[in-house]
C-alpha cells in the first residue's frame, strides 16, 4: 500500500474510533455535509453516484467503508480517504481522492518479426486511459498470448510506465522476442491400441514440413498441444478407453531454442464394451423405431462420440414429431470387473407444440412473401425441426443474405412455438470482369453483370459474355424461381456462340425456355424447349467427305424432359452425397434437324476419412438421327480431354474421319474413379488419383474402350477454381502422346 493510502486508512481508523466513542455515550452525529476533495479530472458526481451515505442521516460506519470499497471499484483513483470534522452541530465528512495517472501515449519497443498493427490489435488501452495496473497487464499478456499464438513461445512482454508531469504517464511495453519455435517431432509413450498415425490424425499441432509455410503450421503453440491432449483422450474414448488418461504434453528444446521435441504419455486402461441398452421414459416413438436408429450397439466398444450422435438423432426424432422440448439423457454404468458398460436412454418427451408466430425482420430489399414462401412451416403447423432446418437451407441457398438466423422461441404456456427469422442483406448484384485459361479453349476472357434479386421479388437476371482463343458465347438469362406464387420455376434465355473446331467453323444463334419443379427432397423436374439456327463455315478443303455433308445452315428446334437428384454436400469439393440425372432431348417439332439424343450422368461421393473422398463417375449417352436423318456432328459426343477422359485429346477416345479428324460417335461410355486428399487443407489445395476409361461409338457396343491413369491437384483459390490433371495412355495409340496435361482456370468445375 502506499504512503497516501497508509495515511487514508489512518485517517479513517481515527474517524472510526471517534465514532465508536461517541456511540459508546449514546450519541449519534448527524451527517452535516459531505465534501469531495482531489478531484482533476473525473466528474464529481462519478464519486458521489458511490456514496451511500447522504446529508441528514446518522453516521454509519458500515456505510463508509462500503463507500471507500464502491469508490476504489470505479478503477480511478489509487487513494481514497475519508476525514470528518464537526460542522453545525453535526459532523461534516470529506471525501479525499487520489486520481491514477493518465496515459499519454502508449508504445511498442522491441518487436521484429511481428508487425506493429498486428500487436496494437490485441490492446484495450488507448491514450487518454487511466493507467489502471489490472488492466495494463492484462494487455501485457494479450501480447504474449498473441506472440504464443505465432510460434514465439518464449517471448517476454513488460509494462513500464514514465511519469511525464502533471499526473500523466507514458507507457511502454518492451517486448524481447524469443525464436520461433518449430515441432520437430511428436511422439506417445505407452499407446498399444492405437497406433502414433492413427493418434496423429486428430491433432492440431503438426510437425514442421516442406509445406508448412503455405498453412502456417508446425510451430509450438502452447494451447493447440494442451487442446490435442484432449483430442487424443476422446479419440480413446470414442474407441470404448473410458479410463485412458492422457498427460500434459512434455516439451524438450534443442540447445538453441528453435525446434522442439514434444511427447504424450498415454495409460490406455481396458476396452469396456456395450453389454445392454435400454429405452425409458418413451411414449409417441417406439421402442423398435429408437433402437433401429441408435448407432451404439450391444457388444460393440462404448464410444463417447455415438452415445452423444444417438442423443442428438432422438432429440431430432422427438423434435420432427412436434416435442420441441425432448430431453434425452443416457445413462451409462460401467462394471469394472466385466469391462462392460450398460446405457440407458432415458426420455423426457414433454409436450407437443404448434407453431405460433412467424416474425420476419432485418430486410430492406426484400419483400417479405420471397422470405416467407421459402420457409417451409406455417402458423399453427406442428413445430418440425427437419423443416425448420430446410427453411434455413432454403434462405442462405437463395444468396441473398450474409447470415440468416431462425430463432425458434418455445412459449411453455401456451404449448406454440414462436420463429424468429432475421436476415441481413448483402448486394446481390454483381459486375465482373476476369479471365482465364483452358487447355481446350485456350485463353478465356468473361464478364458477367447479374442482379440476383430484381426488385427485392428475388428474380435473376444475367448479361453474360465470354471470349476465347477458340470460342467465343454470349447470353442473356432471365429466372423466375416462383411461377404464379408456387414453386415453379422459369428462365428463359436467348445466346449466341462461335465455336472453332479442327476442320470448320460453327455459329449459333438460339432461344431457351426452361422449367423446373420439386418433386420429392433435392430432386427436381425440369422441361426445356430450345430452338437454335447453327451455320457450319470456314470447312476445309482436305476436310472429310461427313464434315463436308454438314455444310449450310440448319434450325434446330427441340424438347428436353429431365430429372435431377443432387445430395452432396458442397458443390464444389463434395465429400459425401450424390448427384444423378437424366435429360432426353427430342429434335424434331418442326426445324431442319431431327434426333433424339439420351444422356444420364451419375456421380458418388464417399468420405473414406474425414478427408479423404472416394469419387465414382460416370456418363452414358445414346443418340440418332430420326426420320431418315444423320445426327449432327455438333450435337454428337466426343469423349476425350479434362471432363471426360484424361490423359486423351479432346475427342480422341471415338470415331475419326479418314484424314484422322474427330467426328464424335452416337454413343458415349464414361467411367471416371478418383480418390481425392487434403494436401494444404488451410488454403483448400487438393490432391487427386485417377482412373479413366470411356469411349465415343457408333456401334451397339463399344468396340475400343480408352484407359488412362493419373494424378492431379484441384485448388479452390481466391481468384477462382484451378484444376490440373497429368493422365497417362494406358493403351497409346501409334500417333498419340503417351500423357497429356490438361487443366482449367478461372471456371468453374
Amino acid at each position: 500500500m502506499s504512503v497516501k493510502g497508509k495515511l487514508g486508512l489512518v485517517a479513517l481508523v481515527c474517524l472510526l474510533l471517534s465514532l465508536w466513542a461517541a456511540a459508546a455515550w449514546g450519541a449519534q452525529p448527524i451527517v452535516a455535509g459531505i465534501v469531495i476533495k482531489g478531484l482533476r479530472r473525473i466528474e464529481e458526481g462519478v464519486v458521489r453516484r458511490q456514496i451511500s451515505q447522504q446529508s441528514g442521516q446518522p453516521l454509519s460506519q458500515k456505510k463508509i467503508s462500503q463507500d471507500i470499497k464502491n469508490i476504489y471499484a470505479t478503477g480511478y483513483f489509487e487513494d481514497v480517504k475519508v476525514e470528518g470534522l464537526p460542522f453545525e452541530g453535526g459532523i461534516k465528512l470529506i471525501y479525499v481522492v487520489v486520481e491514477k495517472p493518465t496515459i499519454s501515449r502508449v508504445e511498442i519497443y522491441g518487436n521484429k518479426e511481428v508487425k506493429l498493427a498486428d500487436i496494437k490489435k490485441q490492446i484495450g488501452i488507448s491514450t487518454g486511459s487511466v493507467a489502471d495496473t489490472v488492466l495494463i497487464n492484462d494487455n501485457a499478456l494479450k501480447i504474449k498470448a498473441y506472440y504464443e499464438s505465432e510460434g514465439f513461445s518464449l517471448t517476454e512482454v513488460v509494462p513500464v510506465l514514465r511519469t511525464v508531469g502533471g499526473n500523466r504517464v507514458n507507457l511502454t511495453y518492451v517486448i524481447k522476442e524469443g525464436p520461433k519455435i518449430k515441432i520437430k517431432e511428436i511422439r506417445f509413450e505407452g499407446n498399444k491400441a492405437l497406433t502414433s498415425g492413427q493418434i496423429k490424425k486428430v491433432l492440431k499441432s503438426k510437425p514442421r514440413w516442406l509445406f508448412s509455410f503455405l498453412s502456417k503450421s508446425g510451430y509450438y503453440k502452447k494451447d493447440d498441444l494442451l487442446t490435442d491432449s484432449d483430442r487424443i483422450r476422446d479419440l480413446y474414448y470414442d474407441r470404448g478407453y473410458i479410463q485412458a488418461v492422457v498427460s500434459a504434453p512434455e516439451t524438450t528444446l534443442t540447445p538453441d531454442k528453435k525446434w522442439a521435441s514434444i511427447t504424450y504419455k498415454i495409460t490406455e486402461g481396458d476396452q469396456f464394451r456395450i453389454s445392454g441398452i435400454s429405452i425409458k421414459g418413451n411414449k409417441v416413438v417406439s421402442t423398435k423405431e429408437i433402437e433401429g436408429m441408435l448407432k451404439s450397439k450391444t457388444g460393440e466398444p462404448v464410444s463417447r462420440r455415438l452415445v452423444q450422435e444417438d442423443v442428438v438423432d432422438l432429440t431430432e426424432r422427438y423434435s420432427e414429431h412436434g416435442y420441441a422440448l425432448a430431453v434425452i439423457n443416457p445413462d451409462l454404468v460401467p462394471d469394472t470387473k466385466k469391462k462392460t458398460v450398460y446405457i440407458t436412454y432415458q426420455i423426457d418427451e414433454g409436450s407437443l407444440y404448434h407453431v405460433g408466430k412467424i416474425e420476419i425482420s432485418g430486410n430492406q430489399k426484400t419483400r417479405d412473401w420471397v422470405i416467407r414462401r421459402e420457409v417451409l412451416l406455417n402458423e399453427g403447423d406442428i413445430f418440425n425441426s427437419s423443416l425448420l432446418r430446410k427453411s434455413y437451407e432454403n434462405l442462405n441457398n437463395l444468396n441473398f443474405f450474409s447470415s440468416v438466423t431462425m430463432n425458434p422461441r418455445p412459449v411453455p404456456t401456451s404449448k406454440l412455438v414462436d420463429l424468429d427469422v432475421n436476415v441481413k442483406e448483402k448486394p446481390t448484384g454483381s459486375l465482373s470482369i476476369g479471365g482465364g485459361y483452358s487447355s481446350v479453349d485456350k485463353l478465356i476472357g468473361m464478364v458477367n453483370v447479374s442482379q440476383g434479386n430484381l426488385g427485392g421479388r428475388g428474380q435473376y437476371l444475367k448479361l453474360s459474355g465470354e471470349l476465347g482463343g477458340l470460342s467465343s458465347f454470349y447470353e442473356l438469362t432471365f429466372k423466375e424461381p416462383w411461377l404464379f406464387g408456387h414453386r415453379l420455376s422459369l428462365s428463359t434465355s436467348i445466346y449466341k456462340q462461335n465455336q472453332d473446331y479442327l476442320d470448320y467453323t460453327r455459329q449459333a444463334t438460339g432461344f431457351d425456355i426452361s422449367m423446373s419443379r420439386p418433386v420429392a427432397e433435392n430432386t427436381w423436374l425440369s422441361l426445356d424447349y430450345r430452338l437454335e439456327n447453327a451455320q457450319i463455315t470456314g470447312i476445309l478443303t482436305t476436310a472429310s467427305p461427313v464434315i463436308q455433308d454438314q455444310a449450310g445452315t440448319k434450325l434446330t428446334s427441340s424438347i428436353t424432359p429431365g430429372i435431377v437428384r443432387d445430395t452432396r454436400d458442397n458443390y464444389l469439393m463434395p465429400h459425401r452425397g450424390s448427384r444423378n440425372s437424366l435429360y432426353v432431348t427430342f429434335a424434331g417439332i418442326g426445324g431442319d434437324n431431327k434426333f433424339l439424343k439420351v444422356v444420364g450422368e451419375s456421380g458418388w461421393f464417399f468420405p473414406i476419412s474425414s478427408r479423404t473422398t472416394l469419387s465414382l463417375h460416370g456418363i452414358l449417352g445414346y443418340g440418332t438421327g430420326l426420320f431418315g436423318q444423320e445426327m449432327p456432328l455438333y450435337e454428337r459426343f466426343y469423349v476425350g480431354g479434362i471432363y471426360t477422359v484424361r490423359g486423351l485429346g479432346y475427342g480422341d477416345a471415338g470415331p475419326k474421319d479418314v484424314n484422322g479428324e474427330p467426328i464424335g460417335g452416337l454413343n458415349e461410355l464414361v467411367g471416371n474413379v478418383d480418390y481425392i486428399y487434403p494436401l494444404l487443407t488451410a488454403i483448400k489445395l487438393y490432391g487427386d488419383v485417377f482412373f479413366d476409361a470411356g469411349s465415343a461409338y457408333d456401334t451397339t457396343l463399344p468396340k475400343d474402350i480408352r484407359y488412362t491413369a493419373g494424378t492431379g491437384i484441384r485448388w479452390i483459390s481466391p481468384v477462382g477454381p484451378i484444376r490440373i490433371e497429368w493422365g497417362w495412355d494406358l493403351n497409346k495409340k501409334p500417333d498419340e502422346k503417351s500423357n497429356r496435361v490438361d487443366f482449367t482456370f478461372g471456371t468453374f468445375f
